[in-house]
């Protein structure tokens, strides 16, 4: 296997060209999830309607507003994500004891270095949101970072921390559980190739289910996270998830 710090690197340039590409459909995404109504009150029908209405009425270029937060959060972010998945594995492996790692304990394994990235990744989430909606105040990501701070405190910036959590910690059990599952089930790679195209395989099917899994807590935490100057405890995470 490559040290951490290549399979770091390669992860971060994979990431950012990641988002280069897709962030067109993140703001979409973020559009029709903080859109109130439904059917003919809503906003936006679908997502092929969001991006027709967004370049036509704002331009192209409003596709990629706000795209620096998810830049800047992906290095940090990554590194995280799989040094804590290591760390944990190394940790329950011992707990447990055992010598490899099985899927309960690669799904324990995912779910809490999922809730440690979240406390990395909430304050970069929730400046995107707030400068990717419509109705956006923000002329940039910093403008947004500067006013949410000196009007709403430091602390406002990880308002939706929980949601982010359990989007996260949700997200990273079924992601690294289905990749435990299905290269168990893949016949043994011989070749270099063989090995990218199980790997891909795994991790296609992986990102599909912890996406299916952990939508209603993206919805939820974008909700949140788009409203100013809220202190958002538990039991109001519950009470929007009840109203939405």
């Amino acid at each position: 296997a490559l040290p951490f710090m290549y399979q770091f690197l390669a992860g971060a340039v994979a990431g950012v060209s990641e988002i280069l590409v897709m962030y067109p459909l993140d703001v979409v995404k973020t559009r029709i999830q903080l859109q109130v109504g439904n059917g003919a009150q809503a906003e936006y029908s679908g997502v092929v309607d969001c991006f027709a209405k967004i370049i036509k009425n704002e331009g192209p270029s409003r596709l990629y507003k706000g795209i620096t937060a998810p830049i800047l959060m992906e290095a940090p972010k990554r590194a995280t994500k799989f040094a804590a998945n290591d760390e944990f594995s190394k940790i329950y492996k011992k707990a447990f004891g055992v010598q490899q790692l099985n899927q309960p304990l690669s799904i324990l394994s995912g779910a809490s270095a999922g809730a440690v990235e979240s406390f990395v990744v909430v304050p970069f989430e929730l400046i995107k949101i707030r400068v990717q909606d419509r109705s956006s105040k923000y002329k940039s990501v910093a403008d947004a970072f500067f006013s949410t701070v000196k009007n709403e405190g430091v602390l406002a910036l990880y308002n939706g921390l929980e949601a982010t959590m359990w989007r996260h910690v949700v997200w990273n059990a079924g992601y690294f559980g289905i990749i435990f599952q299905i290269r168990s089930l893949l016949p043994k790679a011989e070749t270099s190739t063989q090995k990218t195209m199980n790997d891909l395989t795994a991790g296609a099917l992986g990102g599909t289910f912890g996406t299916i899994f952990n939508t209603p807590f993206d919805v939820v935490k974008s909700r949140i996270q788009n409203t100013v100057s809220q202190r958002i405890l538990s039991g109001q995470l519950i009470d929007l998830e009840l109203r939405l």
